[in-house]
């Protein structure tokens, strides 16, 4: 079930109105409610992806309470057996077909041949995102940060909670857990605000992200046949594309949330507007940045062990990131591609210049040297995408080819048409480059504030077509 589908339209109002009449004194009965619909939700899409959302929350409810439980190696037992069921779940709905592919690819290169044969998998929608939730549950109990669930319900909740099991953010039971163990009484300014944020994630899907496919598909399928120019131009509009594809569904996400009265981690914090690129994979995807460095790149010794140390746990971390992200040489090349951008400024001690801070803080516009490395930031990404949006490594480099052939012809004007509304959402992403989101405006007057939210649901419903899946659902 999508958010920008009609049937989520009909199954948001029902859950949301059932969930607040059980009452704020039923938490656990909330709760169960909140799993069935989960449930129902999860399974639209294949009923039986909830046998594998079930056996994760199972096993890790379960060793959870196992590492309570024992002292000494039967702790890392139980430990390792989570880590084991996890991965190895994701690792054969996502990866099994890759490597069979690789290792028949490996005995052909060699001269011999193999009958081997990869099977039809299906990769359920959002097993990336919960597999990594449940595991930071059981990693949080055995390093001590966190106490064993014992209540089932609000644990299987928490993993399934449809407004962000399939695309994140990815929550930390020791954030969002305690939430389902809390009495919830309704919020009207949060539901409000919430309200909004989901209008506003509707606007970058549906007006921006949507249109911007169009063409980059177009683009990208069409390569060998159009100019430097028109390539340039694919990959901008590719950029956009998946900035508002998958920071509007985290919009949806959050707010959705905050109509059922929990508080999501945020997961974009307009990130094109980064001076750096270490700044820039700060506010992009927060939640699975953080999850790497917690659960990875620390593990492996973070920065403790000296410089060529660091440098290698980075490089592992994007190599990681880039094979999370699908079974593709091309996310791997991508991961490196990002990582080797990384490294300049991590043996500078430049990779924390801008912790903390907003570009043209307390001014509105920016300075010569921001302004410079958003472009320079912008320029290295739009460069990385054509790896992550290419079907395989020879698409890739013709793209590349293609692009620095200097085939400057002028651009397709029927192309340009577009761009005018998406100078006008960064333009206004901005002016509240503060905010939460796009639509957080009580400062402006009464009436330009319900003009402007009547003009954004104007466009959402005049763009309104096609139920396009998110783009992240495939990772």
């Amino acid at each position: 079930m999508l958010f920008n589908s009609i049937d989520f339209a009909v199954f948001l109002p029902i859950v949301f109105a059932v969930y607040w009449m059980i009452g704020t004194e039923r938490r656990q009965w909330q709760n169960a409610f909140l799993l069935l619909a989960s449930y129902v939700f999860y399974g639209w899409w294949d009923y039986r992806f909830l046998i594998l959302i079930f056996l994760s929350s199972l096993v890790d409810f379960l060793v959870g309470q196992k590492i309570v439980n024992h002292k000494g190696k039967g702790r890392k037992y139980w430990l390792w057996l989570s880590i084991a069921v996890n991965l190895g779940l994701l690792g054969f709905f996502k990866y099994f077909n890759f490597f069979i592919e690789e290792f028949i690819s490996g005995f052909r290169w060699m001269g011999m041949e193999h009958s081997w044969e990869t099977m039809h998998i299906i990769l359920p929608v959002g097993i990336s995102f919960y597999t990594f939730q449940t595991l930071s549950y059981t990693i949080d109990i055995y390093r001590g940060k966190l106490e064993a669930s014992k209540d089932p319900i609000s644990f299987f909740a928490y993993v399934s909670f449809f407004p962000q099991l399939v695309a994140g953010p990815i929550e930390r039971a020791k954030r969002l857990l305690p939430q389902f163990q809390e009495k919830r009484r309704f919020n009207y300014e949060l539901a409000r605000d919430g309200t909004l944020q989901i209008i506003w994630g509707l606007f970058k899907k549906i007006v921006i992200a949507d249109t911007c496919a169009i063409h980059a598909n177009y683009i990208f399928e069409h390569h060998q046949e159009v100019n430097s120019s028109t390539l340039l131009l694919g990959i901008i509009y590719f950029l956009i594309q998946v900035y508002c594809d998958f920071s509007g569904y985290s919009d949806m996400a959050i707010g959705l949330g905050k109509l059922f009265g929990f508080r999501l981690m945020k997961n974009f914090d307009f990130p094109l507007f980064s001076r750096d690129i270490p700044e820039f994979w700060r506010k992009w995807h927060i939640s699975l940045t953080s999850w790497f460095v917690d659960y990875v790149y620390i593990p492996l010794g973070g920065s403790r062990y000296g410089l060529w140390k660091k440098i290698r746990n980075v490089l592992i971390i994007f190599l990681v990131s880039g094979f999370w992200h699908g079974a593709n040489w091309t996310f791997i090349l991508w991961g490196l591609f990002c990582g080797l951008a990384f490294i300049p400024y991590l043996v500078t001690g430049n990779n924390r210049n801008y912790v903390g801070t907003t570009i043209a803080q307390g001014k509105l516009f920016p300075s010569f040297k921001e302004l410079s490395g958003m472009i320079l930031v912008n320029v290295y990404i739009c460069l990385s995408m054509v790896f992550f949006r290419s079907s395989d490594i020879q698409q890739a480099y013709e793209y590349f080819i293609g692009l620095f052939s200097m085939n400057f012809h002028p651009f397709d004007l029927g192309r340009l048409n577009y761009f005018p509304l998406i100078i006008l959402l960064f333009v206004w992403e901005w002016l509240v480059r503060k905010k939460d989101h796009g639509l957080q405006i009580e400062a402006l007057p009464h009436i330009m504030r319900w003009s402007i939210y009547a003009g954004v649901i104007w466009m959402i419903l005049y763009y309104f077509g096609n139920e396009e899946a998110y783009i992240y659902f495939q990772f």
